[in-house]
């Protein structure tokens, strides 16, 4: 509630103060400030006070309707008391806190309210003023709140400017489609919708999702990325949920899962179509309930994490395999920013590797700054199925093997047989396999995985690898062919 009775127009305190140069008085003329104030007179009196400095001006009779104002008007510094009728000053500071639209809160204070204050600071505050006002210091925390305005729009333009000169954090491209990512990421990224990012292996998608949580509310908490692929199935609610101690075998202390561990940031569930169905359902419950209960226990735990997801499938067949749950794929998939392939971007190649020697220059300690016209027509003609993370390897092995002091990649630096397609294999050739027409998908499938895995000697790692699938799903294959084995010898004995 107000304090009334204090003089809020200008006075001899005002002339003590520097005067403000011409930049600070333009930056003044073009800053809104919101005065959410519930005493009338009081009201009226900051808004004269804060007009007469140069600041374009609006008031509120109390938090509810600071707020309509502030959606509406789009203010840069909201002055407002604390205590106020239908909402607080404190409620109307998380309300902003929440908003894409960012602003500089002030609080108005009373004299039993400063511990208040203090942790409003903590909550998101940019100053508070005790009441009743000294002008002169409302005039230089209104002043600095400018200031600090001027310099994040400043910033923003430089951002602004390097997206569009094809950089959106460790993202690169000038071309239509990556520019059209950096739209649909800025767009989502002060929200707090899930995101289902999906893309060929290699396209970034991880870069993606951080780059979703570095432009959101949340970049100064973790971000923690999973690949659901990696981790055994018997040990992948573990990773996610965490766990008590004495929950399994094995399970000597209590441990805090990915979402513990990404409190109040962002969590990415990369190879979501990896993850077992029965840990599907647990996820979609602490999605829906924000609490999740770690294995063996018998409490359960408020969060508050964003999460993303990640697939290199498609969603939509995914779903029809019985791979995603239904239920699971359309909550995670409230936005959806689809990767294209390098193959289908090439015009971003200069820029990608410009800073990828960059970057691999500095880990290696090189000094390469480009690659020869020679290399660069090669990249340009070659279909990159690997995708940026090819294109990546490709160069870190050429910085590799350059001799020192070299300053270009040339032909000779490149993988051996580089940019040759490989022949197709002759009928006759041992690890050739021949389908017939009228081979069934499942069939020719069946046949694919069992021949890789004779040519590398039954070696599971390597024949996933070869086929460009996790090790659990080849697991997987082969015990549906082995049970579908063991069927057909059943019916053939009886």
């Amino acid at each position: 509630m107000a304090d009334g009775g204090q003089d809020l127009s200008p006075h001899p305190a005002d002339a003590a103060l520097p005067n403000f140069d011409y930049d600070d008085t333009k930056l003044m003329s073009q800053e809104k400030v919101l005065i959410v104030e519930d005493e009338e007179n009081e009201r009226s009196g900051l808004a004269e006070l804060v007009g007469a400095w140069g600041y374009r001006t609006e008031t509120a009779k109390d938090g509810a309707e600071g707020l309509e104002k502030f959606t509406s008007w789009s203010p840069a510094i909201v002055v407002t008391d604390i205590k106020m009728p239908r909402m607080t000053g404190m409620q109307l500071l998380e309300r902003i806190s929440a908003h894409p639209q960012q602003a500089a809160v002030i609080l108005l204070t009373a004299q039993g309210s400063i511990d208040l204050a203090v942790d409003a600071m903590k909550s998101g505050a940019y100053d508070f003023i005790q009441k009743p006002v000294d002008p002169a210091r409302l005039k230089n925390i209104l002043a600095n709140a400018a200031r600090q305005r001027g310099t994040e729009i400043e910033l923003e333009a430089t951002r602004r400017k390097l997206r569009d000169t094809g950089f959106l954090g460790a993202m690169v491209g000038s071309s239509k489609r990556m520019q059209e990512i950096f739209r649909l990421v800025e767009m989502v990224a002060p929200s707090t919708a899930s995101v289902l990012i999906t893309g060929e292996s290699g396209t970034g998608k991880e870069l993606v999702a951080r780059s979703i949580h570095d432009l959101s509310p949340r970049k100064n908490k973790p971000f923690v990325a999973i690949n659901c692929s990696a981790i055994p199935e018997t040990l992948i609610e573990s990773e996610i949920f965490g766990h008590e101690k004495g929950a399994f075998t094995g399970a000597l202390e209590r441990r805090s899962g990915c979402f513990e561990l990404a409190e109040e940031g962002t969590l990415l569930l990369d190879e979501i179509g990896e993850m077992p169905i029965n840990t599907q359902a647990k996820l979609l419950r602490v999605l829906e309930d924000h609490k999740l209960r770690r294995l063996g226990s018998k409490i359960e735990t408020p969060v508050d994490v964003r999460v993303l997801a990640a697939t290199n499938k498609l969603p939509e067949t995914a779903v029809a395999r019985g791979e995603i749950r239904n239920d699971l794929f359309y909550r995670l998939n409230v936005f959806n920013i689809n990767l294209p392939p390098l193959r289908e971007h090439k015009e971003d190649l200069p820029e990608l590797v410009q800073n990828l020697l960059a970057d691999m220059g500095r880990k290696h300690q090189r000094e390469v700054a480009a690659v020869s016209e020679e290399v660069m027509k090669m990249f340009q003609q070659y279909n990159w199925p690997g995708n940026v993370r090819e294109l990546r390897n490709v160069l870190e092995r050429a910085i590799i093997v350059c001799e020192p002091g070299t300053k270009m990649v040339e032909t000779r630096h490149l993988p051996p047989g580089f940019g040759h397609a490989m022949p197709a294999p002759a009928a006759s050739e041992p690890n050739a396999v021949r389908l017939g027409i009228g081979t069934t998908v499942g069939e020719a499938e069946r046949l694919l995985i069992l021949k890789t895995l004779e040519s590398t000697n039954n070696n599971k790692t390597r024949a996933a690898e070869i086929l460009g699938i996790s090790l659990k799903t080849l697991h997987n294959k082969l015990k549906e062919y082995e049970a579908a084995s063991l069927g057909t010898a059943a019916e053939t004995s009886a």
